[in-house]
C-alpha cells in the first residue's frame, strides 16, 4: 500500500479552511489569523512554514464533494469527476443509461445553468485556484530561496492547469475569431472583495495571457527542485501543462519543444507491452507517470466506498458502481478500427467478454464478466481483486500524451517525416509491433494521431478537449452500443459545445448578468 505524506494531514486541514466557500467569488484567500505581509516574513523564515497550504492545492484536487458540498452527490470527488463527465460527452466513451450511472450526461445535461454538473466543474477548479492564490498570496513574488520559488511556481502551475481546463470549457477553443470573446473571470491573488464582488468574463485572449505567464514563471522557479513524489508539479509538470497550451495557441514547434522538455526532464519511459498487457493505468510508481492525483486509503474518497474514480471506472473493482453494472466502454466504432495485433485491442472486451489481458493473471476470474466493449484497461491497487480499498492513483500527465504532443506539434510545424517516426516508432515498440503509419501529409498524419489519443488516452480526460481543439463533430450514430435515448451527431460549432456559467455565479457575482451567460445548447 502507499503511505501517506508527512505533510497530508496538515493539507488536509489547510483544505478543509476552502470548502465552506462554495460561492466561487468567496473563494479569494484570505488570512484567519495572519495578513498576507506576516505570512510573507514567516515563510521568508521558516519556508517548511508554506508546507500546509503547498500540499493544501492537491488535496484540493482530491477532494470530496468539491463541486456540491454534498456527499449525495456520487459524482463530485475533484479534478477525476470532472474528467469523467466530459468523457461521457463525447463519442468513445460509453456508460449504460440506467439510474445508477452518475456519469449519465451524453444528453448535455450540464449545459443546464443551475445544474448540479455545472456547479462540480465549476467549483472544482476555482476552489483549487483558490488553494494557489492562497500560495501566491503568501509568497513574496520577487522571493529569491530556492525553496519559495518551487512553492510559488507549483501554485502558479497548478493554476495555470485549472484555468486552461476552464477556458477550454466556457468558450470555444482559441483562434483569431474567438480571442476576444467572453470567456471566465480571472481572480488572482491579493484581488480586491469590491473587485472579486464585481468581476466580470475576461477574454479569451486575457485568461491564456495569465496561464502563459504562470507557466513561464514556474518552469524556471522548479529548476532543480526534487519533488516528494509525482503528486506534485514539478518542471517536467510545468513544460508539460505548457506543451499543452502552446498546442491550443497554434505554437506547434514550441508545443513540440516543451513536450520533448517534459519527457527529458521527467526521465519518463513509456508504458511497455508487457507493463500494457494487463489491466493497469493505477499507479503513479510507474515509469511512464509524469504527474497524478496521489491517493491513500485515509483519502475521504477512498473512505467512502463508493464515490471515486475506480468505483465508477473500473470494471475490475467489484465493491463499486461498476459492480452493479454501470461499466464504462468503448464505442464499437472505435473499437472495430483498433488492429487485432494491437495489444490496447484486449483493452476492452470483445463481443464474447474475452479480452486476452485476463489470462493467465490475477484478473482471469473476471472472464465472462461484464458486457461488450467494457473496459478492463483499469487495474486495481495492487493487481488484488480481493482487496476493496479503492486508493488508484489518477494520472495527470504520462509519457505517451506528451510523445503524442510532441509529434503533432512536429506535423504542424514541417516536420511531417520527423513527426511519422516518432510516432510510428512508438506504436511498434510498446503496442503493436505489426503498425505501419499510412500517412503522408501533415493532414493525414494529424488525423492518425488523434486516433492514436483516441485509443491510448481513452477515459484518462483528453477525449472532449481533442474534440473541440481540432474542431472535430461528436459521431455517435456510426456505434451499435450507444443507448438509443443518446444517439446524436452534434456539429463542432454546436452551443452545446462549450458550458454555461453557473446560477450562483451570475447570483453572486455583479460584474456578470444573465444576458453574459453562453447560450444553452441542445443538439436533441
Amino acid at each position: 500500500m502507499k503511505t501517506v505524506s508527512k505533510y497530508f494531514f496538515l493539507a488536509v486541514a489547510a483544505c478543509l479552511s476552502l470548502t465552506a466557500c462554495e460561492d466561487m467569488m468567496d473563494l479569494q484567500p484570505e488570512g484567519a489569523t495572519k495578513t498576507d505581509a506576516l505570512k510573507q516574513d514567516a515563510y521568508n523564515k521558516i519556508p517548511a512554514n508554506a508546507a500546509a497550504e503547498i500540499n493544501a492545492i492537491y488535496a484540493q484536487m482530491i477532494e470530496l464533494a468539491a463541486g456540491t458540498g454534498s456527499t449525495s452527490n456520487h459524482n463530485d470527488f475533484g479534478v477525476a469527476s470532472c474528467l469523467m463527465i466530459l468523457e461521457s460527452e463525447g463519442q468513445d466513451w460509453i456508460g449504460p443509461n440506467t439510474g445508477y450511472n452518475w456519469f449519465a450526461y451524453s444528453d448535455f445535461y450540464a449545459r443546464n445553468y443551475n445544474s448540479t454538473v455545472n456547479l462540480i466543474m465549476w467549483n472544482t477548479f476555482y476552489k483549487t485556484i483558490a488553494a494557489c492564490n492562497n500560495v501566491c498570496a503568501s509568497t513574496d513574488p520577487e522571493t529569491q530561496n530556492p525553496d519559495l520559488m518551487a512553492n510559488l511556481g507549483q501554485a502558479r502551475a497548478v493554476r495555470a492547469y485549472c484555468y486552461t481546463t476552464l477556458a477550454q470549457l466556457y468558450q470555444f477553443p482559441y483562434s483569431e475569431t474567438t480571442k476576444n470573446l467572453p470567456c471566465v473571470p480571472i481572480v488572482v491573488e491579493n484581488m480586491s472583495a469590491e473587485r472579486q464582488a464585481a468581476n466580470p468574463r475576461a477574454t479569451v485572449q486575457e485568461v491564456y495571457d495569465l496561464i502563459l505567464s504562470d507557466l513561464n514563471y514556474a518552469i524556471p522557479a522548479l529548476e532543480g527542485w526534487i519533488r516528494a513524489d509525482k503528486g506534485a508539479a514539478d518542471q517536467a509538470v510545468a513544460y508539460g501543462l505548457r506543451a499543452r497550451v502552446n498546442l491550443l495557441l497554434g505554437n506547434y514547434a514550441e508545443a513540440a519543444e516543451d513536450a520533448a522538455a517534459a519527457i527529458q526532464v521527467s526521465g519518463a519511459q513509456p508504458y511497455t507491452l508487457a507493463e500494457v498487457s494487463k489491466p493497469t493505468f493505477c499507479h503513479a510508481e510507474a515509469n511512464a507517470v509524469i504527474w497524478a492525483n496521489m491517493i491513500v486509503e485515509s483519502n475521504d474518497i477512498v473512505q467512502t466506498g463508493i464515490i471515486n474514480w475506480p468505483s465508477h471506472m473500473s470494471s475490475l473493482y467489484t465493491d463499486g458502481y461498476t459492480g452493479v453494472g454501470t461499466y464504462r466502454g468503448i464505442c464499437s466504432d472505435l473499437y472495430s478500427k483498433i488492429s487485432p495485433t494491437d495489444v490496447r485491442k484486449g483493452w476492452w472486451l470483445d463481443e464474447n467478454l474475452e479480452s486476452p489481458l485476463l489470462h493467465g493473471n490475477v484478473y482471469e476470474m473476471w472472464l465472462g464478466n461484464g458486457v461488450p466493449y467494457a473496459n478492463v484497461k483499469f487495474g486495481v491497487p495492487d493487481d488484488d481483486m480481493t482487496n476493496l480499498v479503492a486508493d488508484a492513483d489518477w494520472t495527470l500527465m504520462r509519457y505517451e500524451e506528451m510523445l503524442l504532443v510532441q509529434a503533432e506539434g512536429l506535423a504542424r510545424s514541417g516536420q511531417v517525416a520527423q513527426a511519422k517516426a516518432l510516432l510510428e516508432g512508438w506504436v511498434k515498440a510498446n503496442r503493436d509491433a505489426n503498425y505501419v503509419c499510412k500517412a503522408s501529409d501533415e493532414a493525414g498524419l494529424v488525423d492518425e494521431i488523434w486516433m492514436q489519443r483516441r485509443i491510448e488516452l481513452w477515459g484518462e480526460g483528453f477525449a472532449w478537449f481533442d474534440l473541440n481543439r481540432l474542431h472535430k463533430p461528436i459521431i455517435r450514430t456510426n456505434s451499435s452500443n450507444w443507448p438509443e435515448a443518446w444517439i446524436v451527431d452534434v456539429d463542432a460549432d454546436h452551443d452545446c459545445r462549450i458550458w454555461t456559467l453557473p446560477d450562483r455565479e451570475i447570483q453572486n457575482n455583479d460584474g456578470i448578468d444573465e444576458k453574459d451567460n453562453n447560450p444553452v445548447g441542445n443538439p436533441f
